[in-house]
């Protein structure tokens, strides 16, 4: 099973929903506030190449972007293979 990470903000819609998402599909993840946490902000960005909206997303380390990217990535099938990695 791929290392699914999530950076996430408390009052964030879009981060509500890509959680929702992945506790639908049975997909654990780690989840890191950065409303919170100003060290994690700095990481995120770093991470993400310049991302600075949540979420951001993280399989297996490498960039995935935000919710949009991920429901895009379930509605055309590629996102199970690649959790499944």
């Amino acid at each position: 099973m791929a290392k699914v990470e999530i950076y996430t903000k408390a009052t964030c819609g879009y981060c509500m929903m890509a959680k929702r998402l992945l506790n639908r599909k049975g997909i654990a993840f780690e989840e890191y506030a950065v409303d919170s946490d100003a060290t994690k902000f700095d990481e995120m960005v770093r991470r993400s190449e310049g991302g600075r909206t949540v979420p951001q997303i993280f399989v297996d380390g490498t960039p995935l972007g935000g919710f949009d990217d991920l429901n895009a990535l379930d509605r055309a099938g590629n996102l199970d293979p690649m959790l499944a990695t």
